[in-house]
């Protein structure tokens, strides 16, 4: 557990971050590491914690770790075009087992650029993205009903990454509102944090009002992906 209770990430966070993307060096960043620890590190573990205690106490089957849950600030550029070593922003994700590698849950987002909460299914593998468009065929009311409900509550499925011709498998669906939803492949809402927010406690309130919004999409995806972790033996 963390020292103390989330307070807001300090006021030196977010100019740190937009100094972290013209000092792209590992000397300059070293030479600032106890700022990142203390603005960003620290405070994002405080508040991967706190949330997850307010999440249990919301009946809410998601929580996360210092070790498990947290994004690294350096950059996997082994295959990457563009080589600058170090994020731009922090990162953390709250999930049913506490760890990157589950679906539906809570990701948390804070930068200079922009700072946000979202949820849902972010370009998924085949097998997954497969299983959540068969669970929209089988249950098309039940989807189109929440995602109606979302969008009334100010949360938008993203429509921003589609095919162009029906996937393969569900030719035979002509409905075009249900084709709609088919092509997509994402199915991510966001809501957006300002800089006053991400600097108070309150932060960890506005993450629960988020996850019980988004609960019944994630209830919709466990449904469609778990029976593909069972299969896995990660059940």
């Amino acid at each position: 557990m963390s020292d103390s209770s989330f307070q807001g990430f300090g006021k030196e966070a977010l100019p740190f971050l937009k100094a972290l993307g013209f000092h792209q060096n590992r000397d300059w960043f070293h030479e600032n590491k106890k700022l990142y620890e203390s603005e960003l590190r620290e405070p994002l573990i405080a508040l991967v914690e706190d949330a997850s205690a307010a999440l249990k106490r919301a009946d809410i089957p998601l929580y996360g770790q210092r070790k498990t849950s947290l994004f690294r600030i350096n950059r996997d550029i082994r295959f990457a075009k563009e080589k600058h070593p170090y994020n731009t922003h922090v990162s953390a994700v709250l999930t049913r087992t506490g760890t990157k590698k589950d679906t539906g849950g809570v990701y948390m987002h804070f930068g200079p650029d922009k700072s946000f909460l979202a949820s849902g299914l972010w370009f998924p593998p085949g097998p997954q993205l497969k299983a959540m468009r068969e669970q929209i065929v089988a249950r098309e009311k039940d989807f189109l009903k929440l995602a109606t409900t979302l969008e009334k509550g100010g949360l938008r499925i993203g429509a921003d990454h589609m095919v162009t011709r029906v996937p393969l498998g569900f030719k035979g669906v002509t409905d075009e509102t249900l084709l709609f939803w088919l092509k997509h492949k994402s199915f991510i809402v966001e809501r957006e944090l300002t800089a006053k927010l991400i600097g108070s406690p309150n932060l960890v309130a506005e993450i629960v009002d988020f996850a019980k919004q988004v609960k019944p999409l994630m209830e919709f995806i466990w449904r469609a992906t778990d029976p593909l972790r069972e299969d896995d033996g990660h059940a």
